[in-house]
């Protein structure tokens, strides 16, 4: 009877702890897990010290991953250990790395960066050597040691209201603490290059969270993080290529957000450095998903005033596009007309010379279907008041590629640039500004003196007709003025009422 019922009780597991630590694992892990080696008291102490921060997850960076390592002291040097224990002992050091300093105490709170700071300096050195080997828990510790010191929320911007990047005198804003964020850059960048890195097994925490956390460092005023980071992004499109599609939607989110709402972001020029060496990289013929990242993201970018900080790695991107496939010209000549500004004339002098740069790659084709509302734009940049454009739009002549489009097209543009020729000839403020209107005339002459005297005459007739129709619309207002100037004498000849009285008694 008392046998029956000590069966009944429930039997305590020998190996629960080690059962509970692979019951969140794969099935490798498990098998791992049972081989664990017993640490010393010391290194328990180092191990229960250099825990996960909170605000990493544990799913991203699971626990069990580390079960198995063996914990070494980690003021020890690479140099003081053996070839075994230099994966375990980099490991230690990493996790000494995640700690944050005490920032309470300020003494300790120094000894406690500095001594980050060595084992930072040891670790880049250590992998720069070529001699470290990346496992799982040697990625997974890398992947938090980073997102712990890298990811971090930045300050609210107090800078003018202008849109960033319009003040051109304003001066960068560094990071104080660059010294060891530049450390821990330089690690992740090597361990992102590093060649015997085993891709199938770093996407696990080189995933899609981790790439969105990288993407909004993009927003630091610091200039050098911004590099850092470019660079990083880049080997990590080219290592990681299941990575690319949502590396691709993530920036264009990004340029959404900054191009239809905030107008804002530090890091576009950088971000489009990126791609303009991605785009240099499509297969051809061109994807159609390709071609509506240009056509819904690159043209857009025209729109914000702060288009200066990011034009030149815009233009790059552009032209890569119209390299890969020359049909495109036609859909980036009609984007930048639509959002061809006004009253920016700095603006619009990059628009014209992103305009000569699609022009000197554009085919005979693709231009006769653009010609006419580019070179109606064009004309009224020859007439712009603001000598810098004029000059600018002047100089579009001495494009030797521009200048053979024009001359077989002669018929069509001619009629259209010359008004504005003979208007500038008359009304024009800066001497430059006439002197090259007189160049310009002489070699439309030069091209076609015949097509020059009719584009005259015609424009001597259209003067004539509209100082007729000027006339004509000066005689009706001084009848409709005369007219008017009788009523108020006939309207003194009638008598004014008298005002209306109640005879109704009260």
């Amino acid at each position: 009877m008392i046998k029956q019922i000590l069966r009944k009780l429930p039997r305590k597991s020998q190996k629960s702890d080690s059962l509970d630590s692979a019951g969140n694992d794969s099935d490798n892990h498990a098998s791992n897990s049972d081989d664990g080696v017993q640490c010393t008291n010391f290194g328990n102490k180092i191990s229960s010290r250099l825990r996960v921060v909170k605000r990493v997850s544990s799913a991203v960076f699971p626990a069990s991953i580390m079960a198995g390592v063996e914990a070494v002291e980690p003021n020890l040097s690479f140099n003081n250990v053996s070839n075994p224990q230099k994966p375990n002992l980099f490991i230690s050091k990493l996790n000494l790395c995640c700690e944050a300093c005490n920032s309470s105490d300020p003494d300790k709170g120094t000894a406690e960066q500095d001594l980050k700071h060595r084992t930072l300096v040891e670790l880049v050195d250590f992998v720069s050597s070529g001699s470290a080997k990346f496992n799982e828990a040697a990625i997974a510790a890398m992947c938090k040691m980073c997102a712990i010191n890298l990811f971090r929320v930045f300050p609210p911007k107090y800078r003018s209201n202008t849109a960033s990047g319009e003040a051109d005198d304003e001066e960068p804003m560094f990071d104080p603490a660059w010294s060891s964020l530049q450390l821990v850059y330089d690690l992740f960048l090597q361990f992102i290059s590093y060649s015997s890195l085993d891709a199938k097994v770093a996407k696990k925490y080189v995933d899609q969270p981790f790439i969105l956390r990288l993407l909004d460092l993009f927003e630091s005023e610091d200039p050098r993080e911004r590099d850092c980071l470019k660079t990083i992004l880049h080997r990590i499109y080219g290592k990681f290529t299941v990575h690319r599609p949502f590396v691709r939607k993530a920036v264009s989110n990004i340029i959404y957000t900054f191009v239809f709402e905030t107008e804002r972001h530090n890091g576009i020029a950088e971000l489009l450095e990126i791609f303009g060496s991605i785009i240099s990289g499509f297969a051809v013929p061109l994807k159609e998903e390709h071609k509506m990242f240009l056509c819904r993201v690159l043209i857009p970018l025209h729109k914000p005033k702060s288009v200066g900080v990011y034009h030149q790695q815009l233009t790059y991107c552009v032209v890569q596009f119209i390299d890969k496939d020359p049909k495109l010209a036609n859909s980036v000549i009609t984007g930048l007309l639509k959002y061809w500004p006004v009253t920016n004339s700095q603006k619009e002098l990059m628009f014209i010379s992103e305009s000569e740069e699609i022009l000197e790659m554009i085919s005979m084709t693709e231009f006769q279907k653009i010609m006419v509302p580019l070179f109606q734009r064009i004309a009224c940049c020859l007439n712009s008041f603001h000598y810098q454009v004029a000059e600018r739009a002047h100089m579009l002549w001495n494009n030797e590629h521009v200048l053979n489009l024009i001359k077989h097209n002669r018929q069509v543009i001619f009629p259209l640039i010359f008004p504005a020729l003979e208007r500038n000839s008359r009304n024009h403020w800066h001497q430059t500004v006439l002197n090259l209107t007189k160049n310009t005339r002489k070699m439309l002459s030069e091209i076609d003196d015949e097509l020059t005297l009719a584009c005259e005459r015609k424009l001597e007739e259209e003067n004539s007709q509209s100082n007729e129709a000027s006339e004509k619309r000066k005689l009706t207002w001084e009848r409709l003025e005369l007219a008017a100037g009788f009523e108020p004498a006939a309207a003194n000849l009638v008598p004014p009422l008298k005002p209306a009285t109640c005879s109704v008694a009260c």
